[in-house]
């Protein structure tokens, strides 16, 4: 499956050689459209109750490209918060193992909480490392530094031989990696929208367990009511059923977009934007030994982070080239609005 460049360039238009998706993906005009609508609404105090209907379509699609059944789906704007909610969930004392350098909002509700013993490894030892009496694994599918891909399924089989609970940060992955296959087997799962999705930043998801009575919704406002409506006013008497029980209020006009966003990704497919994406990383990494550079190594990943040329940030993006410093590397990321010009334009900024 190929994929449709046709469609691609309709709905992105970036100004600018942009590889910088790991660390905000663009827009693409859908979406910005139905937030223009949406804001015209708000301005002009018109009714916004189809906006509502967004954030149901988004948690839908969402569904559909994790491959989880919606009700398991929860809606909200942050990784954080959803970290949190299982920090809160865990009993004292228990043992959380996570990767070095993850990315913050993935592990720090376990720090702060002061009464977990959060055990870190190298991620390369993390299924080794669990043993019996750890509680949880906490790890991004994709490394936010440097691209480097989490054997889930490995991971997911010692977890259960040990009793432990999987949560996977999905944000570096949902868009491009193959979630379908690896959702349902993890425990939870939460992911931003604004990178790989290509949605507005302000969007998130999190995959409950199928008992939502797992975890305490210590976070719960109205919206997670069964009847949203009628839980306005004092305590929620009646909590969701299903993993609603977790959203967020949510911010509607990021999920007008999301919607947009969400729907494009399944028009294009993830498969043909996986085999899209890694091609260009590809073409990179074996443009880098052609100058004697050599990244971290991140097989599979469309992150390639590049050890000693962080500096070269500003640079490049004077030369209108879009990345990031992370560390002292210089990360690039390639996704679906991409092309080997593209890719050949860093190589040649990078050989000058």
């Amino acid at each position: 499956m190929e994929l449709d460049l046709d469609l691609v360039r309709a709905q992105y238009r970036p100004a600018v050689t942009y590889l910088n998706t790991a660390s905000s993906g663009l827009l693409p005009e859908r979406a910005a459209s139905a937030m223009r609508d949406a804001i015209t609404a708000m301005t002009e105090g018109r009714p916004i109750d189809s906006l509502f209907t967004d954030v149901e379509e988004a948690r839908a699609a969402f569904a559909r490209l994790a491959g989880v059944p919606v009700a398991r789906v929860a809606t909200g704007s942050s990784v954080a918060v959803h970290t949190g909610l299982i920090a809160a969930s865990l009993p004292d004392g228990a043992e959380v193992l996570v990767a070095e350098g993850e990315f913050s909002s993935t592990i720090n509700p376990f720090h702060v909480r002061g009464n977990l013993k959060v055990r870190t490894v190298p991620l390369e030892a993390l299924a080794e490392s669990v043993r019996p009496g750890t509680a949880l694994v906490a790890v991004s599918a994709a490394q936010s530094a440097d691209g480097r891909v989490t054997d889930l399924t490995e991971l997911r089989a010692v977890t259960r031989a040990h009793g432990a609970r999987l949560y996977v940060d999905a944000s570096q992955a949902a868009g491009w990696f193959p979630l379908a296959e690896h959702a349902a087997a993890a425990d939870y799962v939460s992911s931003v929208a604004f990178k790989w999705l290509t949605c507005p930043r302000g969007a998130a998801f999190f995959i409950g367990p199928d008992d939502p009575d797992e975890l305490t919704p210590v976070f719960a406002g109205w919206v997670a009511g069964e009847k949203p409506w009628d839980s306005c006013y004092g305590p929620v008497t009646e909590p969701a059923r299903s993993a609603r029980r977790f959203d967020e209020t949510p911010g509607l006009i990021a999920f007008a977009g999301a919607r947009r966003s969400l729907a494009l990704v399944e028009e294009l497919g993830v498969d043909a934007i996986r085999a899209h994406d890694l091609a260009l990383a590809d073409r990179f990494r074996a443009g880098l030994a052609g100058l004697g550079r050599e990244p971290v190594p991140s097989p599979g990943s469309p992150i390639v982070s590049v050890p000693g040329l962080g500096v070269r940030q500003g640079e490049l993006h004077a030369a209108g080239i879009e990345l990031s410093n992370r560390a002292g590397n210089l990360r690039a990321s390639f996704h679906l609005y991409n092309t080997v010009d593209d890719v050949d334009r860093l190589l040649d900024a990078l050989s000058g």
